[in-house]
């Protein structure tokens, strides 16, 4: 894959603003890389808001080209969560993927994916928007509603964020391209031994919405499979706990 990297100071959102662009006619090429060093209003899943100050976290969206349907956006989440995990393990940071779209260093989040697919004139893809915290110092990290945690709270170095893509590029091809092969059938054993292990217990809620049970796997196209006192049942989403 041809990367094309193109960086702005300030955006919305990455995500929204390929979206809207390629609406609008812009022809959008597999590769294409649209990065911001501030994000001012990023989504997240169930319409989270996530905001990154100048220079502190990597934001960027990936556009890729295929037909893939629906049901195939969410392992295609999985494959680039698999791709931030190998990069902070190489920084020696011990983090795990989540389901669906998250990394976590233990408890606390360090990277968020959310995946859409457009379809507008000729330009049929996905645009896949990843939020790494980088630089996020503790303080930032404790007025977040939720356990959050950075590369440099881990490890101790700050990095500039454009450093960090162009490390995590590789991670991405690689990842991307074991999907492209099988999809989620094709990353589904490193998913459960990453993100496993089939057996622990699991919390999953959905709006108002919970149910508990067991992790008894994943399915044809990463959804979860939770073993309960009724049977197996499929889980499409949700956050697990």
């Amino acid at each position: 894959m041809q990367f094309t990297i193109e960086w702005q100071d300030r955006l919305g959102s990455t995500n929204s603003t390929m979206r809207e662009r390629i609406s609008l006619g812009e022809k959008a090429e597999n590769g294409w890389i649209l990065a911001t060093r501030e994000q001012t209003c990023g989504r997240g899943r169930q319409q989270r808001k996530w905001v990154s100050m100048p220079d502190t976290n990597l934001c960027f969206s990936l556009f890729l080209k295929t037909h893939a349907p629906l049901i195939q956006i969410p392992s295609l989440t999985m494959a680039v969560a698999l791709a931030v995990n190998d990069l902070l393990n190489y920084y020696q940071i011990h983090s795990a993927p989540k389901w669906p779209n998250d990394v976590l260093v233990g408890p606390r989040k360090i990277c968020g994916i959310l995946s859409e697919r457009t379809d507008c004139a000729n330009t049929t893809g996905i645009i896949i928007g990843i939020g790494l915290n980088v630089n996020m110092s503790k303080e930032d990290a404790e007025a977040i509603d939720r356990p959050a945690t950075s590369i440099l709270m881990e490890s101790g170095i700050a990095h500039p964020p454009a450093s960090i893509l162009d490390a995590l590029l590789p991670q991405i091809e690689f990842w991307i391209n074991e999907w492209e092969k099988g999809g989620f059938t094709a990353i589904r054993d490193i998913w459960t031994e990453k993100a496993g292990p089939v057996g622990k217990a699991i919390s999953v809620h959905d709006g108002d919405v919970r149910k508990s049970g067991t992790l008894a796997g994943f399915g044809e196209h990463g959804e979860l499979l939770m073993k309960t006192r009724d049977g197996i049942e499929t889980i499409w989403s949700g956050d697990v706990s």
